[in-house]
């Protein structure tokens, strides 16, 4: 069960991408590679309160970052203020260029 916090991804193809486009409260969007929006993550859900409930038997903030990488596309850090993110592809696949 996905905590009410969070919002599913919707196709599990876009988890092999290798870059994530971050959005923040404040209307900032970065391009950020697959290993730094994982960083990214642990900082958000370390200014959290209270880690979402699907996370919360994970033992590590690098356990929690990847569940929610796979599992979601956005966590609010508090009611009205969320944190967003979108795998992309900055290149064609192979053979379609």
């Amino acid at each position: 069960m996905v905590d009410r916090r969070t919002r599913a991804m919707s196709d599990p193809l876009l988890r092999e991408l290798d870059h994530y486009v971050v959005l923040e409260p404040a209307g900032q969007e970065r391009i950020l590679t697959a290993a730094e929006t994982l960083l990214w993550l642990e900082q958000q859900l370390a200014s959290l309160v209270e880690i979402p409930a699907d996370l919360q038997r994970l033992q590590s903030a690098a356990e929690r970052a990847g569940r929610l990488l796979e599992t979601a596309c956005e966590l609010e850090l508090e009611p009205g203020r969320k944190v967003q993110w979108f795998a992309v592809r900055l290149n064609p696949p192979v053979g379609l260029s």
